[in-house]
Parts: structure tokens; C-alpha cells; sequence
């Protein structure tokens, strides 16, 4: 009983209502949580770890992309050639470049090439896409082999022998002799090479067709379901149905295929060189091999440069126009807006 007693006389402790000891200092606050700095230096740490593992690209990127476009700009305003020290010459060669009828013609066998190149080869990729989005045996064949000229396209290689297909007496001057057409090959037909270029770049039409697959698999099925129960035709299922949902992925596709239009080079080279560079009377003078014929046949690095980024403003201009017009004909969902 004894016991008792005393254990009702001992004060109860109640933690909920004790308070940690005010810090004099602090002006009353509780001291600060000690593993703040400890949190601090291993945050710094790992963004070191970070930046080190990303060194190597951003050298790569200064050295190699920033620090030659900043030098270009300056070369734009120069007279330079290479070998002897630039010298300043204002908008000289923008005044020079835009009158020279030789770079208004490449202006012009440019814009031809992507007026022309880039819907076929669009047009080819969705075609393709819409046959190898059906069930058939032997889907992942069709798509490796239809890809793999995306993959070898562009190579020097391939350049050649598109070059020897083309030419007087080939394959292709033969198959139209059949046909009744004239002969001579298109090689040597100044009006006739940009379209053997322009089958090239047909035929490379891979990438976008992977593109334009993985869209075609996003659509869902009861779509097209609802729509046969309600009569409509293939065709107008694809107008209404298909091209609605893939709109974003071929705003992409137009995109990107656009910008590739405007920086073909190595096959039009190749295939153009017949003593001249860039094909009889200029036929394949694209935007990119004048720039190299002056920059580095003619030593005018100058010159080159000022047409460099006249090409990157008119780039980017496209690109602004194409952005813009989405809004009228790319539907997005409204969860993703």
C-alpha cells in the first residue's frame, strides 16, 4: 500500500506536452536539423558526378558545334580564304551572294527537290505503313526490308550505283526504250537528273515509315469499327478516321523530313559529277553543294559561310511556318494539351 501511495504522488510524464530546450541564442527557436550540411555536400557531390559524365559532350559541343558557329558568323563578315588572315567586309557577301545567278539557281533546284522529294517520299512511307499495319505472315520481314534502305541510303556506295542505273544505255534507259520513251539516260539530261535524285530519296523511305507505323498502332480499333457499321468506305475512313489520329505524327514526319531535304549533299554530288560538280548544267546544284563548291573548290570560306547561315534562316523559317500552320490541321488530345 505503501507503494501505492508513493506511485500516486510521483508526477506523471506527459512527452506530448514537453518542449525541447529553447536555444538561448536562437532567440527561443529549436536548433536547426544537423543533417542539413551532411544533405548539402552529398547534393553537390552527385551534380559533380553529374557534370563530369556529361563533360565529354559538352566539350564535344563547344569545341565542335558552338565555338565553329560562332567563328562562321565572324567569316560571314569576312574575306577569307583560307590561307591568308580575314578581312572585314561588312554585308559584302550577302550582296555578292544574292546576285549571283548561280546561287539563285540553287536556290531554286533546292525548293524544287523539297516541293517534289518530300511528299513522295512521305506519300511512300504512309503507303507502306498501311499495308504492313494489316495481320500477315512474314510482318517482321516486310519491315526489316522495306527499312533497310533508310539504312544505306545515304552512302557513297549506293550513290554510284544509283548514278550507273541512270545512266545512257542502264537499266532504266532500257526499261523506258520498252515503254516507247526516249532514250539517254537521265544522267546526262539536265532536266531529267533531279528526278533520279528524287528517287533516291523516295526510296530511302524507312524512317518515316517505322514513324508512321507506331502512329497506325495507336489508333484504337472501335473507330474503325463504328465506322463500317455506319457504311462508311475505306476511304473515307482513312480521310476521317486515320489521318485525323495521325496528325501529330505526320506533323513530325513533315518536319523532319523537310529540314533532311534541305541538307542533301553526298548524293546529289555523286551522282551530279560528270567533270562538273553538281550535274550538267547545274541539273543537281543543290543549296549544299554550291556552298561547298565556293567554300572549298573556290577557297571563298567567306563567302561559304555567309551562305551557311542564309540556309539556317531559311531553315528555321520553314520550320516557324510549319509550327504555325498545325493548328489547322494536327488534332491533338485534349488530355495532352
Amino acid at each position: 500500500m505503501g507503494a501505492a501511495v508513493t506511485t500516486a504522488h510521483t508526477p506523471a510524464a506527459r512527452p506530448d506536452t514537453e518542449t525541447a530546450p529553447a536555444d538561448s541564442a536562437s532567440g527561443g527557436r529549436p536548433p536547426r536539423d544537423p543533417g542539413g550540411t551532411a544533405r548539402s555536400r552529398r547534393a553537390r557531390r552527385e551534380n559533380l558526378a553529374g557534370y563530369l559524365f556529361m563533360s565529354p559532350w559538352i566539350a564535344g559541343f563547344l569545341l565542335l558545334t558552338a565555338g565553329p558557329m560562332v567563328a562562321s558568323l565572324y567569316f560571314a563578315f569576312t574575306d577569307y580564304d583560307l590561307f591568308d588572315a580575314p578581312k572585314w567586309i561588312g554585308l559584302g557577301n550577302f550582296t555578292e551572294m544574292f546576285g549571283d545567278p548561280r546561287w539563285r539557281t540553287s536556290v531554286e533546284v533546292t525548293g524544287w527537290y523539297v516541293v517534289i522529294g518530300t511528299p513522295l517520299k512521305l506519300a511512300a512511307a504512309l503507303g507502306v505503313a498501311l499495308l504492313l499495319n494489316q495481320s500477315r505472315r512474314g510482318q517482321g520481314f516486310y519491315r526489316a526490308a522495306f527499312y533497310a534502305p533508310s539504312l544505306i541510303g545515304a552512302s557513297v556506295s549506293v550513290a554510284i550505283v544509283w548514278r550507273a542505273i541512270f545512266s545512257d544505255g542502264a537499266a532504266v534507259d532500257r526499261a523506258q526504250q520498252v515503254f516507247g520513251m526516249d532514250a539517254g539516260g537521265w544522267i546526262g539530261d539536265p532536266d531529267r537528273i533531279i528526278y533520279a535524285l528524287v528517287a533516291l530519296t523516295v526510296w530511302q523511305f524507312g524512317a518515316p515509315m517505322v514513324i508512321f507505323l507506331a502512329g497506325l498502332k495507336q489508333v484504337p480499333r472501335e473507330l474503325y469499327e463504328a465506322a463500317e457499321v455506319d457504311g462508311a468506305s475505306p476511304l473515307r475512313r482513312f480521310w476521317h478516321i486515320t489521318l485525323p489520329m495521325i496528325s501529330p505524327v505526320l506533323f513530325f514526319n513533315v518536319l523532319l523530313e523537310t529540314i533532311h531535304s534541305f541538307q542533301i549533299f553526298g548524293s546529289a554530288y555523286i551522282i551530279g559529277s560528270q567533270g562538273n560538280a553538281c550535274g550538267p548544267a547545274d541539273g543537281t546544284l543543290v543549296y549544299t553543294c554550291y556552298l561547298y563548291i565556293q567554300g572549298f573548290e573556290n577557297s571563298r570560306m567567306g563567302l561559304a559561310s555567309a551562305m551557311a547561315w542564309m540556309l539556317l534562316l531559311a531553315v528555321g523559317l520553314v520550320t516557324a511556318v510549319l509550327f504555325w500552320s498545325q493548328r489547322r490541321w494536327v488534332h491533338y488530345e485534349e488530355a495532352g494539351r
